[in-house]
């Protein structure tokens, strides 16, 4: 397959993409969640007006690792 012919179907991005989830799943359970983890991105903006900066907002919310501990009385 030449070069010209995955441009046609995938810009280098989707490429890249393809071959890294490729890679990760043929790695060893501990070593895939790993490389999981390290993949995962955060992405938030703020507005900025005279200088000051507003509110960090994600567009994304990032999942909670850890859940909330509760009450030890029952």
């Amino acid at each position: 397959m030449s070069s010209a012919t995955w441009r046609a179907h995938f810009t280098f991005n989707r490429y890249s993409q393809i071959c890294a989830r490729a890679l990760r799943q043929s790695l060893k359970e501990s070593e895939r969640v790993k490389a999981e983890k390290r993949g995962l991105t955060a992405l938030r903006y703020q507005h900025w007006e005279n200088g000051q900066g507003g509110e960090q907002v994600y567009l994304v919310p990032p999942e909670e690792t850890e859940k909330p501990k509760g009450s030890a009385a029952v």
